[in-house]
């Protein structure tokens, strides 16, 4: 899978938050096998990472948003 097809296959911030949370769920309720648990331990390991990735996204636009001047200010005071 090329890099700009795995980028279109993953998940939005929302959707890895959402299925994160159902993992956490099943693990706490328990009953599984070793080898069930220890899979949805590692998915959550990579949810986890994706939605860090998306949130580091965010703060990157949010800082560069914020750099930038407003109504063509230049900062500058004269």
């Amino acid at each position: 899978m090329s890099e700009n097809e795995e980028r279109a296959a993953r998940p939005s911030y929302e959707q890895a938050r959402d299925e994160l949370a159902d993992v956490v769920k099943r693990l706490e309720a328990g009953g599984l096998t070793l080898e069930e648990s220890l899979a949805l331990w590692e998915r959550g390991e990579k949810l986890a990472a994706l939605c860090e990735e998306w949130l580091e996204g965010a703060r990157a636009r949010l800082a560069a948003a914020m750099a930038q001047p407003e109504d063509g200010d230049t900062g500058a005071p004269f």
